[in-house]
């Protein structure tokens, strides 16, 4: 009797035991399979393509999307980015597309040169890319004496971009007054130069108080939330910068991206002659 109490006590000892280790491996392999999928679903966003807007819009840059549908991109720089390696930008590639330009802050207002635009200026000159100067315009302030500031830092050379000028603030300026001071200093810079001046805003400011004017400049715009396609005067943009939180060799933090609207050559014949 008891001996037969102990076998009947051992078989379901041993049989709660085989019920409890397939109940664990089952809901360990639910979880790995949650996991499993987690991650593959992360990885295979990293190399999944889209349709429109845009095509082949790869994840890419911690994050970033990156519009690999354009073939031409560059980043913008001023002292923030500190000491910029301009060599490891030079080398940088992803998917086998490589940084083609990039612009560098020279000045802002009336008053403030960019500590680190003589310097980044002439490392990025012994590089292959195409390198920009802009200002930051204040429309309150005397367009020439911005103009005054800009060219005592800047000085272009056949191959390089045109100037741009840098307008998202309007101080509560009348949008008549924005446009009469902003023509003054492109006209001041064209003169200057003998190239047409690249117009910078975000999508907002030009709405407001750009649209339908300077048609004959070309037009850089911010916008973080996907590709612009037209403006709202139904002009195309010639650059896009769609994020600041990129991420580039050389250059610690995040940089602005941006890719321009066009090929390599389109680029080129922008250039200063």
């Amino acid at each position: 009797m008891k001996h037969k109490q102990k076998t009947r006590i051992s078989l379901a000892l041993l049989l709660f035991g085989l019920m409890l280790t397939l109940l664990v491996k089952g809901v360990g392999n639910l979880f790995g399979s949650m996991d499993n999928g987690i991650l593959s679903k992360e990885i295979s966003e990293k190399h999944v393509t889209k349709d429109s807007p845009s095509e082949n819009i790869f994840y890419d840059n911690f994050g970033v999307t990156i519009p690999f549908s354009y073939k031409v991109h560059g980043i913008d720089v001023s002292k923030h980015q500190v000491n910029i390696n301009w060599k490891q930008v030079e080398d940088m590639h992803m998917k086998g597309v490589r940084l083609s330009f990039a612009f560098i802050k020279a000045s802002e207002g009336a008053t403030r040169p960019d500590a680190s635009f003589q310097r980044n200026w002439k490392e990025i000159g012994n590089t292959r890319l195409l390198r920009g100067a802009y200002h930051f315009f204040r429309p309150m302030k005397d367009p020439r004496v911005q103009a005054n500031l800009f060219m005592s830092q800047v000085t272009l050379k056949r191959g390089d971009l045109p100037p741009v000028v840098d307008i998202e603030r309007g101080n509560r300026m009348s949008s008549v007054k924005i446009r009469q001071n902003l023509q003054k200093f492109l006209d001041i810079l064209e003169n200057k130069y003998a190239v047409k001046p690249i117009i910078y805003t975000n999508l907002s400011f030009y709405s407001k108080h750009l649209a339908g004017n300077f048609k004959k400049y070309p037009v850089w715009i911010a916008y973080y939330l996907g590709d612009p396609f037209q403006l709202p005067d139904s002009r195309n943009w010639s650059f896009w910068q769609y994020t600041e939180k990129g991420n580039v060799n050389g250059i610690r933090g995040n940089v602005d991206f941006n890719v321009f609207h066009g090929n390599i050559n389109q680029l080129k014949s922008l250039c200063k002659k």
